[in-house]
Formats: C-alpha cells, structure tokens, sequence
C-alpha cells in the first residue's frame, strides 16, 4: 500500500485500467475543452476515415494552442481530406 500509484495528470483520478473507462475518461477531458484530449479525439476521427469531425475537433484544439493540432489540420488541407485541397 504506501505507493500513490499512477494518477491522471489532468483530474489525478486513477488511471483507467480499460478501454471503456479510457473511453469516458477522454470525452470527459474533451467536454472540459483540454487541447489535447481535442487532437486526440480528432487523431481518432481521422483513423475511422471521419474526416470532417477530424477537422473539427483539430480547429477546436488549435484554436486553444496545441501545435499538434495545426499540423494535423495541414495534414489534412494537403491531402483534401475533408476539406478542400490545398494546392500550394
């Protein structure tokens, strides 16, 4: 027992030890608007082939300062995914 053991770094509840407590953990740091939690729900979209909610959640999270998340939006204006192909 003494140890602390590994703790959320965002609500320092316990990590979640399943794909389903990840899953609700995650949509509860999107709702909260965390910038990060928005490019990787954005990464996730994109994965499905759901390009527009990619979109979406990227601009959502770029807009709060995440680097990650511009590249991932020029990423997608490159390859037209979603959005209109950038031809420059």
């Amino acid at each position: 027992e003494g140890r602390l053991g590994y703790k959320c770094v965002f609500c320092r509840k316990a990590v979640p030890t399943t794909d389903q407590e990840y899953d609700k953990q995650r949509m509860n740091r999107v709702e909260a608007n965390d910038p990060v939690a928005l490019r990787q729900e954005g990464i996730e979209q994109d994965k499905k082939g759901n390009y527009i909610s990619a979109f979406e959640y990227y601009t959502k999270s770029a807009g709060l300062g995440d680097l990650e998340a511009h590249y991932n939006l020029s990423c997608l204006y490159h390859n037209g995914h979603g959005v209109e192909k950038d031809r420059e």
